[in-house]
């Protein structure tokens, strides 16, 4: 239950839905704020929590995080949504490399 709450925080693949439309009606600076500063403590605690979580889990959230905002991205034309999803593929690889 803490993962998926972490998971959402950070917009990880399978709760992801909210980040790139939330980026599209902000500001830079506050889209900036929210993809960068945002994720620092929520990504903190799941490098607490890593060693007590299924490796499986954690590897399956990165993956979908990764192939979910490599595709998402692809036939965007808008640069929010496009950071957007950027932002997702690269959490999910931080999530598989822990």
């Amino acid at each position: 239950m803490a993962i998926a709450a972490l998971a959402l925080k950070i917009g990880l693949a399978p709760v992801h839905f909210w980040l790139p439309e939330v980026l599209q009606g902000l500001d830079l600076l506050t889209g900036l704020i929210i993809s960068t500063w945002q994720k620092l403590a929520p990504f903190a605690l799941i490098v607490q929590l890593a060693p007590a979580i299924d490796p499986v889990l954690l590897t399956t959230l990165g993956l979908a995080s990764a192939l979910v905002g490599g595709w998402g991205g692809l036939n965007q034309t808008q640069l929010r949504k496009i950071l957007a999803y950027s932002s997702i593929a690269h959490m999910g690889w931080m999530v598989i490399v822990l």
